[in-house]
């Protein structure tokens, strides 16, 4: 009896068990991420959903979610955080702007080098992105889709896996559909707006053009004056084609070279950088189908220039 009383009490103890990470709760619905928060987490308000997004502690299928209208469906699962999280990208070079399962978008310095090249492998996007990526797991790492100069700042994007990489890679006119940059170019603009038109050919150093076919790569440049002075103009440009160089040779062949553009013609740098920003990248998300739109504000340098 007393051997029985003994494992009864024993039994009636709870068995020890490992503190939960996450709080998981099932999407039964589509939904956007913000409502749905708001719902199963007994009306929790729009402040605290966007700081638990801003601190990296929502998850969807076990992948970090910053975006407050990241569209759910039916079968997937919601996961918060109960630690801190240590994954927090930092660096004074690049800002990250959205991250998912497949992609990241992020806002590149000047001076940053898009990839890895044989003699810079470490200083670049691609190497603090993949620092970044591997973090979490040893072997993930980031796939190139597209570039910009090291000169020039703004919006880019990176795939995380190769098939996501391939897709946009492939169908990269069809997926973006809208990718804008802003200059400040020497002298005034005579043009409100126009299209440059010409064949580019890459000479490693430099880009040349030319108006009539000599082998190089078609190419397409809009380009729309938003305000100008006697020594500046501010300028909006919108790609067809996406070259090497593209907008700063066809800026230099309209006899305005993009501000600081040593290379191009330009003899003068007030701002110490390429006066060049890519603002805006709008796409397709190449496995979930929603429109996806990115924007800058236009470099304040770039507007003192114009005062």
């Amino acid at each position: 009896m007393e051997q029985k009383r003994k494992l009864k009490e024993k039994s009636d103890k709870p068995f020890a068990k490992a503190a939960a990470k996450y709080t998981i709760y099932n999407v039964h619905e589509e939904n956007e991420l913000m409502p749905f928060l708001m719902k199963v987490m007994n009306g929790i308000s729009r402040t605290k959903v966007k700081n638990l997004l801003t601190n990296r502690v929502i998850l969807v299928d076990n992948v970090i979610v910053t975006q407050y209208n990241f569209r759910l469906k039916p079968g997937m699962k919601v996961q918060i955080s109960h630690a801190k999280n240590n994954r927090e990208f930092r660096n004074p070079l690049l800002k990250l702007v959205y991250e998912d399962a497949y992609l990241i978008v992020v806002e590149k310095k000047e001076g940053l080098l898009s990839v890895g090249t044989e003699n810079q492998r470490e200083r670049t996007a691609q190497h603090i992105l993949n620092e970044y990526v591997r973090s979490e797991h040893s072997g993930n790492r980031i796939h190139v889709v597209h570039r910009l100069d090291r000169e020039t700042s703004g919006l880019m994007m990176y795939a995380k896996d190769e098939k996501t990489q391939h897709t946009l890679r492939d169908n990269w006119h069809e997926i973006v559909y809208d990718r804008r940059y802003v200059a400040v170019v020497e002298g005034s603009m005579e043009e409100e707006r126009g299209i440059v038109r010409s064949w580019l050919t890459d000479h490693k150093l430099y880009v040349s053009s030319s108006l009539v076919d000599d082998g190089g790569k078609f190419s397409v440049t809009h380009y729309q004056t938003i305000k100008r002075n006697s020594r500046f103009s501010l300028m909006e440009l919108h790609l067809d084609t996406g070259r090497k160089n593209q907008i700063r040779v066809h800026m230099a062949q309209l006899g305005h070279p993009v501000v600081g553009d040593s290379r191009y013609g330009s003899e003068i740098d007030p701002l110490g950088r390429l006066a060049l920003h890519a603002f805006k990248l709008c796409f397709t998300h190449p496995v979930t189908g929603e429109r996806m739109e990115f924007e800058t504000p236009y470099p304040k340098s770039f507007k003192d220039l114009m005062l």
